[in-house]
């Protein structure tokens, strides 16, 4: 179990550094992550020697544990314990952050564009490597609808689940002010989901959860008249729980009063005004989209094989088709399912995490002549939070509901969460959580961090 509590102490360069092994990660989340951890461990001597130098390229210096958004965005959990500091976790490894832009594979490089810097006059650079993994994952599959882009609300980060906890409960103080404006607090008070996989479900019931909690500090507000939306263009939710488990978790969402719409797409949203497709029109001030993902469209910007859907083509022991010295796994990788449950795995953390330890294994086999080993598992069920002490899970083929899911949602990530330190603040923050009611202010101005200086360079300036 890796612990970030001491510095690494054996970051010793290589004596010669063009005759080490470079094995280059794109991709900073599970599959990158956990892949490279995994050669931290099993190539331990090989990096202490500079034999092998292992560097994971990402954006972003941290990996988001994503089943913990949820309870981030309702204030159950501190934003920054739900992610992992790669610096930390991967001590042995070398962090660079920047964007990938494409990959050459012809000439085994990858050129990055630093992360931070504006892209007018900064230079790309081309950064080799030997062997090489793509894990870039996935971004939020989109449709041209209409007003879309201009007020939705993605819900893949921890930056967008804070945004969104932040947005809904101004959308309470604009509500708890405008008391004499009927149309001001419909608008307010109307939250809309589309997408009823266990992105949109977790995060609209534990957001649900946390406004009428905190509906007890708004006197005029009173928490009937919210409106939560469910949009779903299938005939079922959650469909990774079954059947069953589904149509129980959307009778006990209509029980909390939240309205979930099957078979029903939304058409518009210009001017935040919602028209769906059965006919309905509203307006609402918040729209939230998590109608599924799609690869990472940097994967267009390269010269590895793809197949219809935008995904890498790989075998099953998680080497890219016809690339020697390339491997891929998760979501931007189309993994032959050999489980038998479909053509290719799903695009989920389960599979992502287990299929990065495979990766790995694989990766220390080719580097010393050993033979590689497919990737074989069998999806073993889900769980799902649906707010504050309410939950649904089908693991094994057993089901619960209600509070044992609940606790089994908790129980299982906390065991996922990445070193020891992360696992120790999330139960702190779940114990504190007993004692004391989540926090209701919102920050939503730490969007503008400058507005107020601004603000005043601008008086200066007039004065």
């Amino acid at each position: 179990m890796p612990s970030d509590r001491t510095p690494p102490t054996d970051r010793t360069p290589p004596s010669d550094p063009a005759r080490a092994k470079h094995v280059l990660i794109v991709g900073g989340g599970y599959v990158g992550m956990y892949t490279a951890l995994r050669l931290q461990r099993k190539l331990r001597r090989e990096l202490r020697r500079g034999e092998i130098v292992v560097t994971v390229v990402d954006p972003q210096s941290y990996m988001t544990y994503q089943p913990f958004l949820p309870e981030a965005a309702a204030g159950n959990l501190e934003p920054r314990h739900v992610v992992a500091p790669l610096r930390r976790v991967l001590r042995r490894c070398r962090i660079l952050n920047g964007y990938v832009t494409g990959i050459d594979h012809a000439s085994r490089t990858i050129r990055v564009r630093p992360a931070g810097a504006q892209s007018v006059g900064v230079p790309e650079r081309d950064v080799p490597y030997d062997l090489l993994v793509v894990a870039l994952g996935s971004i939020s599959r989109t449709l041209p609808i209409p007003g879309l882009a201009t007020c939705g609300i993605g819900f893949k980060t921890v930056e967008e689940a804070i945004f969104l906890r932040n947005h809904v409960l101004h959308q309470l103080d604009i509500a708890a002010s405008n008391a004499g404006d009927e149309e001001v607090r419909r608008r307010a008070l109307t939250f809309v989901f589309v997408g009823a996989g266990f992105a949109g479900i977790e995060a609209m019931a534990e957001l649900e959860d946390m406004a009428r909690d905190a509906c007890r500090w708004y006197p005029t507000i009173d928490e009937r008249e919210m409106r939560w939306l469910m949009v779903e263009a299938t005939d079922r939710i959650l469909p990774e729980v079954g059947p069953e488990m589904g149509r129980w978790t959307a009778e006990a969402l209509r029980a909390r009063g939240i309205e979930v719409r099957l078979e029903t797409l939304l058409k518009s949203a210009e001017g935040r005004h919602i028209v769906l497709s059965d006919g309905e029109e509203f307006d609402a001030g918040t729209l939230v989209w998590t109608a599924g993902v799609k690869p990472h469209p940097v994967l267009r910007e390269t010269d590895l094989p793809l197949d219809d859907k935008g995904r890498i083509r790989t075998t099953a022991e998680l080497t890219v088709e016809g690339a020697d010295g390339v491997y891929a796994a998760g979501d931007n990788a189309a993994v032959p399912d050999l489980s038998g449950t479909g053509e290719f795995t799903a695009p989920n953390a389960q599979h992502a995490v287990r299929q990065a330890r495979r990766l790995g294994d694989n990766i220390v086999a080719d580097l010393r002549g050993r033979a590689r080993k497919p990737y074989v598992h069998a999806y073993v069920g889900s769980v799902a939070s649906l707010g504050l002490h309410k939950g649904v899970a089908n693991v094994y083929g057993v089901k619960l509901r209600g509070l044992p899911a609940w606790l089994m949602h908790r129980t299982y990530h906390l065991s996922r969460m990445p070193t020891v330190n992360r696992k120790f603040r999330i139960t702190m923050d779940w114990t504190l959580a007993i004692f004391f009611r989540r926090e209701i202010v919102s920050l939503g101005e730490m969007e503008w961090p400058r507005q107020e200086f601004e603000l005043a360079a601008g008086r200066q300036e007039d004065r």
